[in-house]
C-alpha cells in the first residue's frame, strides 16, 4: 500500500521469514521486535512495508494465537506510536490447506502523511485510509484485497499495487535435498524457482493494470550453486559416496582431504551441510561466495538489486545465544532479498539521493533473529517518483 508520497518521503521495505519466532516467544520474538524497532528509529521512514513469510511457524494450529499477539504488539508499541494508520493482512486459515499461504503483509503510515487512499475492489472506488485495521483468516472475503489461487506448481505471493509502485510479497520453493541440489548446475530446484518467479513477474506486468514500478521482497529461497560451491570448497578433496543398501540411493557424500590424515572437509546429506570451517561464509560478509549466487541472472533485464554487503541471510542457528552461527543443515545463502524493476530502481537511485539515506542491509546481525535474518531496503523517494493521485491496494496469494 502506498499513498500520495512526495519526493523525500522515507520508505522502509522489510522482508522477514518469521517462522522461528513462534517457537520461542520469550527470547526470539522479543529480540526480533527490539531490533526491528531500532531499525525504524534509526531510519525514521514515513512508510513501512513488512512482508512476512511462514507466519505462525511450523505448528500453525498451536501458534496462530501467538501471531495475533505479535501483530497487536507491533500496532500498539511506543516505538510505532507515530504511525497512526496501519493495514495488516494475515493468511491464518491453515485449515484450508489448498488456499493457505502463511503470508503476512503489514503496512504502517506515519502521521505526517496526508490523504492516503486505498482501493475497495467490491465498491470499485477509493476509500481514505483511517485508523488501524487487521484482516485475517478468510482473506477472500476482504473487499480491500484480491486473493487468487494458482496451479500447485507455483508458490506463495502477496501483491500490493498502487499508482506509486507495486509491492510484492513472495515465498518461493526451498531446496528439499542437498544431495539432489548438488547433482547438476544449476540445480533442479533453481529451475523450479525460475519458473515460479517468471510467472509472478508476468502477472505483475500483464495488461490488467497500468504498468508501474514494482518492488519484490520476500523469501526467494535463492541458493548458491551447490555443485560449484562444493567444487570450490573441496577442490583438493576426494569424495566417498554412501548408499542405502536396499535402494542404492545416495544417502551421504563425504569429502576428505587427500593428505592430512584424510580429515573430513565436508559431509553432505539430504538435510546436512557440515563444512569444516563455517567462518568462510561470514568473512568479508561472504563476498567470496557471491560468484555462486546466480539465480537472479536470468532475470537481469527485469529485476535489479543494490549491492549485497551483508552475510548470507539463512540458515542461522535458532539458539538465542548464537546470533552469528549458521546451522549445518544447508549451505548458507542469500534467500531474503529486496528486488526491483528498472523503473523502481530509478525511484531509489538518482543523483539527488544522499548516500546516507540509501541502505540495503540485514536486521540484528549480532543477535539471534531466528533461522532467517530480516533484510531491508531504506531509501527516500527521489524527485518525480510516483504519481500524486490516490492509490489502490491489491493482494494475491499464489501457492
Amino acid at each position: 500500500m502506498a499513498g500520495k508520497l512526495t519526493a523525500g518521503s522515507g520508505i522502509l521495505l522489510v522482508t522477514a521469514n518469521v517462522g522461528s519466532l513462534f517457537e520461542d516467544l520469550d527470547n526470539l520474538q522479543k529480540t526480533w521486535l527490539r531490533e526491528f524497532y531500532q531499525t525504524v528509529q534509526s531510519h525514521k521512514p514515513h512508510f513501512i512495508a513488512v512482508h512476512c513469510q511462514e507466519v505462525g511457524g511450523k505448528n500453525y494450529e498451536a501458534s496462530m494465537a501467538h501471531v495475533d499477539c505479535f501483530v497487536k504488539e507491533l500496532l500498539s508499541s511506543d516505538a510505532m506510536k507515530e504511525y497512526s494508520r496501519a493495514r495488516v493482512y494475515l493468511d491464518e486459515n491453515y485449515k484450508s490447506q489448498e488456499h493457505f499461504t502463511a503470508l503476512g503483509s503489514c503496512y504502517f503510515l506515519h502521521e505526517s502523511l496526508k490523504n492516503i487512499h486505498q482501493f475497495d475492489f467490491k465498491a470499485k472506488k477509493f476509500k481514505k485510509v483511517v485508523g488501524k485495521e487487521i484482516y485475517s483468516d478468510t482473506l477472500e472475503s476482504t473487499p480491500m484485497l484480491e486473493k487468487e489461487k494458482f496451479p500447485q506448481d507455483y508458490f506463495p505471493e502477496v501483491r500490493t499495487i498502487s499508482h506509486a509502485f507495486d509491492l510484492v510479497n513472495i515465498h518461493l520453493f526451498h531446496d528439499a535435498s542437498n544431495i539432489l541440489a548438488r547433482e547438476k548446475s544449476p540445480s533442479v530446484y533453481s529451475g523450479m524457482r525460475q519458473k515460479a518467479l517468471g510467472f509472478v513477474l508476468d502477472r505483475i506486468t500483464d495488461q490488467r493494470f497500468e504498468k508501474v514500478p514494482y518492488f519484490v521482497f520476500g523469501d526467494f529461497n535463492f541458493r548458491l550453486d551447490t555443485r560449484q560451491v562444493i567444487e570450490s570448497l573441496c577442490s583438493t578433496a576426494t569424495m566417498q559416496t554412501v548408499r542405502v543398501g536396499d535402494t542404492n540411493e545416495v544417502e551421504k557424500l563425504i569429502f576428505r582431504e587427500s593428505e592430512n590424515d584424510r580429515k573430513v572437509v565436508l559431509q553432505l546429506e539430504k538435510k546436512l551441510f557440515n563444512y569444516i570451517n563455517q567462518d568462510v561464509f561470514r568473512e568479508n560478509n561472504g563476498a567470496l561466495f557471491l560468484q555462486f549466487d546466480s539465480e537472479l541472472s536470468c532475470f537481469k533485464e527485469r529485476l535489479h538489486e543494490l549491492e549485497i554487503s551483508f552475510p548470507p541471510s539463512y540458515p542461522y542457528s535458532e539458539d538465542s545465544s548464537q546470533g552469528k552461527q549458521y546451522m549445518d543443515t544447508r549451505c548458507p545463502a542469500w534467500c531474503d532479498r529486496v528486488l526491483m524493476s528498472a523503473t523502481a530502481k530509478d525511484l531509489v537511485l538518482k543523483p539527488e539521493n544522499e548516500e546516507k539515506y540509501l541502505v540495503y542491509d540485514n536486521i540484528g546481525p549480532n543477535v539471534c533473529m531466528g533461522d532467517h535474518k530480516p533484510v531491508y531496503l531504506s531509501f527516500r523517494l527521489t524527485a518525480g517518483a510516483g504519481k500524486p493521485n490516490a492509490n489502490k491496494h491489491k493482494c494475491c496469494n499464489v501457492q
